[in-house]
């Protein structure tokens, strides 16, 4: 009874090909306005999130030469304070953070690779509900609702992935570049970045640690349309471990600590995903057994 309900309400939401391409044009022009509208809302408001981006640069440099001018090691500690804005920022040393231009137009093309990224994010909820809304008429009743709570965990997943680039992964790196540098009589080898350079650094990690949080979805979306089960999850795990560090390798900066700053994380969401999909092989089960009990 419940197969059959399932499939006149896939029959009642049949529609002619024109009607589909259609609705998929209007959808695509809500989906470019959303972007649109971000894109300029972002431009608008380039400068204050330059700024924003800045700050653990900001922080790092601080701490960098409050520890340079004490002769001692910076506290890590401390540099999660401050980034995080529990602390103030340090003023024994010099903590201005001095960004360079070397092309005429490479900080319009900044704030407007700014503006891009911003818009991509702003639009996304807006993208990802139009695309429920374009596939769900070929959705059982039970399939939609299913699918609607990932369009809330994936930018939650993103965001987290975000927070932990700005305020944990970036004082670190940028830390680890001032230490770096080298200063000795008459020889100096100082850390001149440019704004380009440390956009696009940003932008790649964003990018990259939110959507390697996107692992738990994934996976989840694998165990309901029945592709992945947790037993080959499980039996999986050490290969997973590699390809994980592989892909922190790959897009983390050169330097252990990023790398075990993404590793760490997404093995630990391997795990949370191996429940994920546990969780709904029971739910099928039981689903499974009431349907065979009602027949």
């Amino acid at each position: 009874m419940t197969y059959d309900r399932n499939e006149a309400e896939i029959e009642a939401s049949r529609a002619p090909l024109m009607d589909h391409l259609i609705e998929l044009r209007g959808r695509l022009m809500v989906c470019v306005a959303a972007f649109a509208i971000g894109f300029l809302a972002c431009f608008y408001f380039a400068a204050p999130i330059q700024i924003f981006l800045i700050k653990p640069y900001q922080a790092a440099t601080a701490i960098h030469a409050v520890a340079t001018a004490q002769h001692k090691h910076a506290n890590p500690i401390e540099l999660l304070e401050v980034t995080s804005g529990l602390k103030p920022i340090p003023r024994d040393g010099q903590s201005a953070v001095e960004l360079i231009a070397t092309a005429p137009l490479e900080q319009l093309y900044s704030k407007m690779k700014i503006a891009g990224f911003g818009a991509i994010v702003l639009a996304f909820p807006v993208i990802a509900w139009q695309l429920y809304r374009f596939v769900a008429p070929g959705l059982y009743r039970n399939e939609r609702g299913a699918f609607l709570p990932f369009l809330v965990a994936a930018p939650v997943l993103f965001v987290m992935g975000a927070a932990l680039v700005y305020f944990v992964m970036l004082p670190f790196v940028m830390l680890f570049t001032l230490s770096q540098q080298v200063a000795a009589e008459g020889i100096a080898v100082v850390q001149t970045t440019k704004i380009s350079e440390y956009l696009s650094l940003v932008t790649s990690l964003l990018l990259a640690f939110g959507l390697c949080f996107q692992l738990p979805v994934v996976t989840t979306l694998l165990g309901l349309a029945g592709l992945l089960t947790s037993n080959i999850m499980v039996a999986g795990r050490r290969y997973a471990i590699v390809g994980v560090v592989v892909i922190a390798a790959v897009v983390t900066p050169p330097d252990p600590i990023s790398q075990l700053m993404l590793a760490v994380p997404l093995v630990l969401l391997y795990e949370i995903s191996i429940w994920c999909v546990r969780i709904i092989e029971l739910r099928k089960r039981k689903a499974d057994d009431a349907e065979g009990l009602t027949a």
